[in-house]
């Protein structure tokens, strides 16, 4: 069973989300500590790929509060994602298509260990975003006007 420790709500409202990835993640202990504590954040974070490998960037890890100052880590230090070759290749390919990006949409737990869902994502306009709004909010009313009758 997998348990969600971080989520990006925001990306949902700024992205069309094409395709979902599973990748491990290179943390430190105290990194995880912190993460099963929910101290972490997605909000600005990207994904990109440097000399054949995929990094998580701007991504937001607390530190941890029983570590001490010697033992702690760097809240936004590049952390180094996990993948396949062909998969980071296949990744690289389809962000080199005009207006993708790969963003980060949760950290989770699986079997114990710190798995990050990464997304193919192409940015919303602005009127998409109040199109994604209306429909939300149409079909809320639709909802109340259900239960009233």
């Amino acid at each position: 069973m997998d348990s969600e420790l971080v989520k990006n709500r925001r990306a949902f409202y700024d992205y069309f989300i094409e395709d979902t990835f599973e990748a491990g993640i290179a943390l430190l202990g105290s990194e995880v500590k912190s993460l099963k504590n929910h101290g972490g954040g997605l909000v600005d974070a990207y994904v990109t790929v440097k000399r054949g490998e995929l990094w998580l960037i701007a991504s937001s890890i607390a530190p941890y509060k029983m570590g001490s100052a010697s033992y702690n880590h760097e809240e936004r230090r590049e952390r180094k994602l996990l993948m396949h070759k062909q998969e980071i290749e296949k990744l690289q390919r389809k962000v080199k298509e005009k207006g993708f990006t790969l963003i980060p949409l949760s950290f989770y737990l699986k079997k114990g260990r710190v798995k990050v869902k990464i997304a193919i994502a192409k940015g919303k306009k602005s009127y998409d975003k109040r199109k994604a709004i209306q429909a939300k909010e149409d079909k809320r009313s639709m909802e109340r006007a259900r239960q009233e009758s």
